[in-house]
């Protein structure tokens, strides 16, 4: 059964006019937290698709122990703004990255007083918005941003990665809870839409080999037929507004920072990046793939190219298996300390 939502420490910034890139002025919140404020060195974490602030990844026992971290909630999260906690939030699936960004750094700035950050670091959705964080705030002599470690993300998503979501995303919308989108003027949750989801989406997250070993085991699953179709109330995405899914899922889909470069093209906006960027996708990822981080890498200025050797597919950046973990904790450790 998944956790509890747990609320620990979780602070919000309210912005009261802000506008997104999309066109709409209108009040928002970010939510975070702060570990360990009185850190010499500032460091920035966002969270992932469907995950919340207290189940990120944040390595503040290990590599960022003695920083300050900030684990910031991106929009449409449902701890930021979000449609399931706005009425107003835009309903027609408008929501950029740069929007993240944008009120992330008012946060920073304008809210905790921040002058410069030692690093953004992040997994997955996370990972993107390093991205976008690196092209956005860290180039020129003296970048806001000093070091950026994309786990498990991409500067832009590929067509094999925006193709595979179109698999969840339809099992979601066309299951018959979902009701075209009215499923609150039903007064129910998309819950056979949230568990179709899930089950289009699980045997993405891994691995062929992952699945070979029966790796599934190790997340509570008795047998395979329970990893796919788990009791009603146990499924992990159950907990989510199935707006909030669909409103970061095509953000996801929209990602590629070429948005930000005059030509259009990633690799531009990529080279225009000083600040040190360690490029951390996982070799068995199968659809923020290993060859896009190589590729990638390849264009930014201080790149480093470090994939994490598992066969956790996915989620093996995202702290599902411990020795992976370690390893990442590690290399970042190392990285930061190279940057001083």
């Amino acid at each position: 059964m998944p956790d509890p939502y747990d609320s620990t420490g979780i602070e919000y910034y309210n912005i009261p006019s802000f506008k997104f890139v999309g066109g709409v002025t209108k009040p928002i919140k970010v939510a975070y937290r702060s570990f360990n404020p009185i850190g010499r060195k500032t460091v920035l974490i966002p969270t992932c698709y469907a995950g919340h602030i207290n189940d990120t990844l944040n390595f503040t026992s290990g590599a960022l122990k003695n920083h300050h971290v900030i684990v910031v909630a991106m929009l449409g999260n449902g701890e930021s703004s979000a449609p399931s906690n706005d009425p107003d939030f835009p309903a027609d699936y408008s929501l950029r990255y740069q929007d993240c960004i944008n009120s992330q750094y008012q946060l920073v700035t304008e809210h905790l007083g921040i002058k410069t950050l030692d690093a953004v670091i992040g997994f997955s959705m996370g990972g993107q918005q390093a991205y976008y964080w690196a092209v956005m705030h860290g180039s020129g002599s003296e970048p806001f941003v000093k070091s950026i470690v994309p786990i498990c993300g991409s500067a832009k998503t590929s067509g094999h990665n925006y193709a595979f979501l179109e698999g969840p995303i339809a099992a979601l919308t066309t299951s018959y809870d979902y009701y075209g989108g009215k499923y609150k003027e039903h007064g129910a949750p998309a819950t056979q839409g949230m568990r179709a989801f899930g089950r289009a989406y699980c045997a993405w997250l891994t691995s062929a080999e992952w699945f070979r070993q029966d790796l599934w085991k190790n997340m509570g699953a008795k047998t395979l037929r329970d990893w796919i179709h788990p009791p009603v109330g146990e499924s992990g995405f159950e907990i989510w507004d199935a707006e909030d899914i669909l409103t970061m899922g095509r953000m996801w889909q929209a990602g590629d920072v070429g948005v930000l470069a005059a030509d259009g093209d990633y690799r531009t906006a990529l080279r225009q990046v000083t600040a040190r960027v360690m490029v951390m996708p996982s070799q068995t990822d199968q659809y923020f793939v290993v060859e896009d981080g190589a590729t990638e890498a390849q264009y930014l200025e201080n790149g480093k190219f470090k994939p994490i050797p598992t066969i956790w597919g996915h989620i093996g950046g995202g702290g599902a298996n411990e020795v992976d973990t370690q390893w990442m904790d590690a290399e970042i450790s190392q990285f930061l300390s190279e940057g001083h």
